[in-house]
């Protein structure tokens, strides 16, 4: 938990999170597992799953590389169906941070009509890409369109190691 708060920390501050923290955690998470006597057979599906279902979401640029090695990471402290929680609860508060923050930045309306753009374009061109590339080139609108995933992530770990969910 202390990385992935670190990790947030690090995202809100740099827009990065350190490899260092992504590795010393997938180390972590493989000795806790041998420690615990956990069965280890489930961390490459846990590992696996966070990948493919992830790298996608990088590559069409909705979701930074350092979210995706999160939840890589942590998928080494949990099993598959723990993994699925916390990414879905992730993808929910992330969600919400998202509409508060298109509310404080009156920037819905806009936002909105360049998804639709965006998905018409894919779907007219039959081809897939980088979602927001025009507009991240204003590092001013690349900031007004920006949550730092790696909070909704430590949030929705905290809510499933609480419980919550």
């Amino acid at each position: 938990m202390l990385l992935l708060f670190l990790s947030a920390l690090s995202d809100l501050k740099t827009d990065r999170i350190p490899n260092g923290f992504i590795l010393l955690g997938i180390a972590s998470g493989i000795l806790c597992g041998i420690l615990s006597g956990r069965d280890l057979s489930a961390v490459p599906a846990s590992v696996l799953l966070a990948f493919l279902l992830l790298y996608p979401l990088f590559q069409i640029g909705v979701m930074g590389a350092g979210d995706v090695k999160l939840f890589v990471m942590i998928g080494c402290f949990y099993g598959a169906r723990d993994l699925a929680y916390i990414m879905a609860g992730a993808f929910v508060i992330g969600a919400v941070f998202s509409l508060a923050k298109l509310m404080m930045e009156q920037n819905a309306k806009e936002s909105f009509l360049y998804f639709f753009s965006y998905l018409h374009e894919t779907i007219r061109s039959r081809r897939i890409k980088l979602y927001g590339e025009e507009r991240n080139r204003d590092y001013h609108t690349y900031c007004k369109n920006k949550i730092h995933f790696a909070v909704p992530v430590l949030f929705s770990a905290v809510c499933r190691m609480g419980g919550l969910f």
